[in-house]
Formats: C-alpha cells, structure tokens, sequence
C-alpha cells in the first residue's frame, strides 16, 4: 500500500512541498509520529506567513489612505499660506490705489446739437510721497479737470504732468499730498515672468478698490519706431479685467507695481481672460527717468483713402478729436473737430486741425509718437515747439517756447 501527504503553498514565490510516507508498509510508529509533527509544524508556518501578509494587506491600505490625507493637508496648508500672502499683500497697498475721475466737454452724441460735458472714471495708483501717480492715458490725455479719490473718500485735484501714447501710461501730479497714505512700491518688472501670481486692484464699473487675481500670462513688446524711441513692453494676465480697471496697478505678491493695465481683448466687451498692462519698467523710462509732455490733444491717426479724401499734402496726420483745457496744445490754439461723421462704421469728429509734423518730425503711418516726444526732451529752456497743423485747406506753422 502506498501512502503520501502533499502540502502545496501557492504565493509570489510558488513551493511545491511533497512527503512521501515510503512504499515500506513495515514503517514504525516513530516514523509516522515524527512525519505528523512535520506536517503540523508545515502548517502552522503556513498559518503565520498568511497573517502576516495579512497584516502588511491592512498596512499597506491604510498607508494608501493615509498618504492622500498627508498631501491633502500640505496642499490646503499651502493655499492656506498663499491667501494670507495675498491678503497681507491687498491691505498693504489697498490705500494707494485711487479712482480717477475726469470731466471734459465734447461733442453732444448723435441726433443731439451743441456741447456737453463728459464725465469718465477709471483707476491709478500713488507710487511717491510727492504726488505722483500713474494711470491710462487714454483716460486722461484730454481731460479739462482730473480728481484723484482716495479710499478714505478724500478728493485731491490733479494735472498730468506726462503721457506716452505707445504704452497708454500717463503721469499725474497731486496738488497736495493725501492724508496719512502710504505710496505704492513701483518693482522691477524684468523680475516677474510667465506663470507668476499676480493681483490687480481698481474700480470696475465703479465698485472700488475691487481685486481681482490670475496669472502674468504672457510678454509682448513692441517694436521700436526708431532707435530714438523706447521700447515699449506689456505683460499678458489672465486677472479679470473690466471697463473701470483702466490705469488699475497690477502687484506682485510682495505689493509692487509690476504693470499699468490699458485694454483687453473682448468680443464681449467684458472680461475674457485677455488684459494688457504697461510693464512699470517701461513706465518708469517712458515717464519717470526722462523730461515727462503732455500735450493735452486727443487725436486720430488718418491715412490712405481718408487722408487723400481730406487733401492731405502727406500721407499720413493727426487728425484733432479734443483737446484739453489748459493743456500746451490749448495754449498753441490747436482746434478740434465739432463734426461728427461716421465712415465705414468707424465713429469720429471732422473740422479740425490735423497734425503733419512736430519740431520736423513728420507723422507716418506706422505712428511717430514716441519719435516726437524724443524730439520736445531735447528741447533746452527758451527753444520753440514747432507744430505744422492743416488747417482749412493750408497749411499752418505754430511755435510757442518751451518756458511757457
């Protein structure tokens, strides 16, 4: 009689195990007692691997849920850390950021006759313990009157002082200094790159000191007219930016100003995730490191078809929208458009003068602003501002001296 005993374990590293009692059936009892005690021995090693993997099993499933447990905390312990960053950021500059209003008189809209007064309101921000601040150009340059609100709902008049129309960034000077606010930090923009967090603060529709948060989403420079002008850069974010946010600062998480916002991209007219801020760097050399103009007009690039229709002796001019009262333009006695025409859906004021060139520096096509800003810094005291307008079919030469 043959008799045999099999253990077989089944795991990661398979054993086969086989005992074989003999073919002998004279085996003695000794033989057997021992066989038994094997086996039994077998088995409970058996028992032990099992709860044993059993026990790294559960280990290894709470590890499992653990671990997630463990990123999550260090996540909300960084976004924790990250909103306090721009909490502190906001409340420290918060009392910097300013509503501009402005008021100038134009042409009454259509089917209306005669003038009005225009009321429009943006954003800015103090950046000197001396009155400066920065804000839009467009929501300035042909303002009669500006007034600067603070947070604290103090309204200080103000004149701009500058303008740089490439990078829609102009200067104003305060006529006094504010109550107990402390001025922005304008930063180096070359430091801030794609991806970087950023905030903008400003009055969106009028909801003051509003912020909004995103991400610096891209760089854009322009190319330069000449080797005269400055070039001209723009940071990209994807900050809700919406009408009120014009001259709004735009910070880094440190509260310095990275940028001036001057326009989005929209097919809306809101907010779409495409804002363009003048870098504070070029604002810095367009208006802060160079002899600031402003001269208070307000105009239109003409060209091709159109300037041929008016009978320009040149290709390109300036055609004069408004102009500011007060402004060096205003003393020149420059005239603007009481006209409005519509041409190919295109709104704007004919019947004034139009610009040829400054100090000789003629208007193209491609726009010369820059080029003839450079030409009036390197004006000295006592040297006339030359301007050729067209004017009623002639042209006509102004000079005023840069003293007055």
């Amino acid at each position: 009689m043959k008799s045999s005993v099999k253990i077989i374990k089944r795991g990661k590293n398979e054993v086969l195990t086989e005992v074989q009692a003999g073919q002998d059936e004279r085996a003695g009892a000794q033989s057997t007692r021992e066989m038994v005690k094997t086996v039994k021995g077998w088995i409970a090693e058996l028992h032990r691997r099992r709860q044993d993997e059993e026990l790294a099993t559960s280990a290894f499933r709470k590890m499992r849920v653990t671990l997630p447990l463990i990123v999550l905390f260090i996540l909300c312990v960084g976004t924790e850390s990250n909103c306090q960053q721009l909490r502190d950021a906001f409340r420290k500059v918060e009392q910097a950021v300013v509503i501009v209003r402005t008021e100038q008189k134009g042409l009454a809209p259509f089917p209306q006759q005669g003038m009005v007064s225009l009321n429009g309101l943006g954003s800015g921000v103090l950046i000197s313990n001396d009155g400066k601040v920065l804000t839009a150009t467009h929501l300035v340059q042909a303002a009669d009157r500006t007034l600067v609100e603070f947070s604290s709902g103090e309204l200080i008049p103000a004149h701009v002082t500058g303008s740089a129309f490439s990078a829609d960034v102009a200067v104003l000077q305060l006529e006094r200094n504010p109550v107990n606010v402390v001025a922005a930090t304008l930063g180096d923009s070359d430091k801030v790159d794609v991806g970087d967090q950023i905030f903008v603060v400003g009055a969106p529709y009028g909801l003051s000191h509003t912020l909004t948060a995103g991400h610096v989403s891209g760089r854009h420079t322009l190319d330069k007219g000449s080797d005269n002008t400055t070039a001209v850069e723009f940071l990209q974010t994807d900050a809700a930016i919406n009408s009120g946010n014009s001259g709004s600062p735009l910070f880094n998480l440190d509260g310095e100003v990275m940028g001036i916002v001057s326009n989005i991209m929209s097919r809306s007219g809101g907010s779409e995730g495409l804002a363009f801020a003048a870098t504070s760097n070029t604002a810095r050399r367009l208006l802060l490191e160079q002899k600031p103009f402003w001269s208070g007009i307000e105009g239109l690039l003409v060209d091709g078809d159109l300037a041929r229709a008016l009978n320009l002796p040149q290709p390109a001019g300036v055609l004069v929208q408004r102009v500011a009262e007060g402004s060096i333009a205003w003393r020149w006695g420059i005239q603007a458009g009481k006209l409005r025409a519509n041409v190919e859906g295109e709104e704007f004021i004919l019947g004034g003068d139009i610009i040829l060139r400054v100090n000789g520096v003629p208007v193209e096509q491609s726009g010369s602003y820059d080029e003839i800003y450079a030409s009036i810094g390197r004006l000295k005291p006592g040297d006339n501002l030359v301007i050729s307008v067209f004017r009623q079919g002639q042209v006509v030469k102004l000079s005023i001296p840069t003293t007055q």
